[in-house]
């Protein structure tokens, strides 16, 4: 009985094999996630794009470049701004926590409905 042959673009196949040399999970993995039938197919696929599993030197040297880039002013500025913004957040947050619970109080205390009810005339 003859097996039917599955063809895979060339995107497919090298995002494949990118995986598998640049993760730790196995071939044998990947073809089960992949539901990749033939056993040599990424083997086969590293080969044809002239790929390699990057040595212990490829990665310091990432590293070190990772570590190297400098963030240009309008990063900082911007990252400077996030933070601010998120303060501003939790602060309105607990604001609107804060009413919440003094509107919950004065509607027990008082027997008289604050909120406006969903329907209504305004």
């Amino acid at each position: 009985m003859k097996r039917d042959v599955k063809k895979y673009t060339d995107d497919f196949r090298l995002k494949v094999a990118l995986e598998y040399l640049n993760t730790d999970q196995s071939q044998k993995e990947i073809l089960n996630k992949y539901g990749i039938q033939g056993s040599n197919c990424i083997t086969d696929w590293i080969r044809k794009f002239e790929l390699r599993k990057p040595t212990s030197q490829d990665l310091e040297v990432r590293l070190q470049m990772a570590k190297s880039v400098k963030k240009t002013k309008l990063e900082k500025h911007q990252e400077s701004k996030i933070k601010k913004l998120e303060e501003l957040l939790k602060r309105e947050q607990l604001k609107t926590e804060a009413l919440d619970a003094l509107i919950n109080i004065a509607e027990e205390n008082l027997k008289v409905d604050i909120r406006k009810k969903p329907g209504s005339k305004q």
